[in-house]
């Protein structure tokens, strides 16, 4: 037994730890189970998704392969294990870039597929799981190709259900063409939340990506103020002369590193207020065309090893929701909420997503995403989660189960209103209820 924990470094348990290196071993390992298994990739799942008291974890990486790019459809078969790390720097030199990224590239290819990971380009080209064409999945009642058109009901049913349907051994991407490893990037300098938010709705049909900074510690005619940053890869046109030679290099290896757990305390309300205050006075009121590296637009916490240590030795949470956009008044009250109840968040990134991807346990609904860093200590934080998550139910809205932690279950079926189907799916799948998680056992997620 070792002890295993998410990114936000709360609640750990032990558990056994196995790395198969074939479906024949996963399968192996299923039916042997009597106390939940659950797979696991890098543990960057903040919560307790990935792993499973007195169980066996699952670990992904013996499934490392990297098939061939096709030069003509961009289509490529990797192992689950694989991260978007290792994919990018196979295919950007080659002309492709993953369709889907979140804000890290240490994430594998399973575990973007278990939680349906999202990009600062949602509201145009959809989740992670929309531009996966197969994937294999191995199940107590056995193994199986599954893709959108070929058996639906098992891969949307597994698009974000935090690997309780099965384990994914290995998964084929549509990847999207570039020219350049740079983006063409407009920075915007906001006031307040709502002209933010009104440039980024009006902004959905000309920008590919879209993400704003937004300053949660801010109160009155300034609060709500963000910095907003769109754009798309640059063609090789876009770019200087120096940099048309070698167009395409994968992002770099991370520099830097937190080599020590910060001291508790250190993010707090007064630190926390400073560096928002100088954050938003180094941006540029506007800049138009700036070209940036994928690494810096897309991962710019990747640039950092361990950086969640900087939370100190009682960790961080981060909450996310989504919202309906007639429900975006929601966004102003959480805001108001955080900003007038002395919990700082060191980290607010919100997002437009575009429709819901069809899995009942998929993320993403149409309308806005607000997620917020933090830090585990101040005595109101139970209190003022605890409302946010009364308000984020009662706007038809829900949080992001692969960022979540404390969740109170009675709000799952609100918020996740077609839990039966996975349940049911479950049932056809894992009839004895093998795999399991910390967080399915909280939340009851499938019972």
């Amino acid at each position: 037994m070792r002890p295993f924990s998410g990114w936000g470094r709360t609640q750990p348990s032990f558990a056994a730890s196995v790395t198969p290196a074939s479906e024949a071993d996963v399968a192996d390992i299923l039916d042997r189970s009597t106390a939940g298994v659950i797979a696991r990739g890098l543990g960057r799942s903040y919560g307790d998704a990935a792993q499973v008291a007195g169980g066996t974890v699952v670990d992904t990486s013996g499934f490392a392969r990297i098939g061939s790019i096709d030069e003509g459809s961009g289509e490529v078969t990797v192992g689950a294990g694989v991260s978007i790390d290792r994919l990018l720097a196979r295919s950007i030199p080659a002309g492709w870039f993953v369709s889907v990224t979140p804000g890290t590239r240490q994430v594998t290819v399973g575990g973007a597929i278990a939680a349906d990971v999202h990009g600062k380009n949602h509201h145009r080209d959809g989740g992670f799981c929309s531009n996966v064409t197969a994937m294999r999945l191995v199940a107590p009642t056995g193994a199986r190709t599954v893709g959108p058109t070929s058996e639906p009901r098992i891969f949307w049913g597994t698009a974000g259900a935090m690997g309780l349907t099965g384990i994914v051994t290995e998964a084929t991407l549509q990847l999207m063409p570039i020219e350049t490893d740079q983006v063409v990037v407009d920075t915007d300098r906001f006031a307040n939340l709502d002209d933010v938010m009104a440039s980024m709705v009006a902004g959905d049909a000309q920008f590919r990506y879209s993400v704003a900074w937004v300053d949660c510690m801010t109160t009155g005619a300034n609060m709500g103020r963000a910095i907003l940053t769109r754009g798309d890869h640059a063609r090789r046109d876009d770019l200087p002369v120096n940099l048309r030679v070698r167009p395409r290099e994968a992002p770099s290896s991370p520099k830097l590193r937190v080599p020590i757990t910060a001291p508790g305390g250190l993010l707090n309300r007064a630190s926390v207020r400073a560096f928002n205050e100088a954050w938003f006075r180094r941006a540029p009121k506007r800049r138009v065309g700036e070209l940036q590296g994928i690494g810096a637009f897309f991962h710019p916490l990747d640039g950092v090893s361990d950086w969640n240590r900087l939370y100190g030795p009682r960790g961080f949470l981060q909450y996310q929701f989504a919202v309906p956009d007639d429900a975006g008044e929601t966004v102003r009250h959480a805001i108001e909420l955080l900003s007038g109840s002395g919990v700082a968040s060191f980290l607010a990134v919100l997002k437009r997503f575009g429709p819901a991807d069809p899995g009942p346990l998929s993320f993403p609904i149409e309308g806005w995403t607000l997620a917020l860093d933090l830090p585990v200590g101040p005595p109101q934080l139970p209190g003022v989660l605890d409302r946010l998550d009364d308000l984020v139910a009662g706007s038809r809205g829900r949080v992001y189960l692969a960022k979540d932690s404390r969740l109170d279950p009675r709000h799952l079926p609100v918020m996740y209103p077609r839990l039966g189907e996975v349940a049911d799916l479950r049932a056809t799948l894992d009839p004895a209820g093998v795999l399991s998680s910390d967080l399915a056992r909280r939340l009851g997620v499938g019972d």
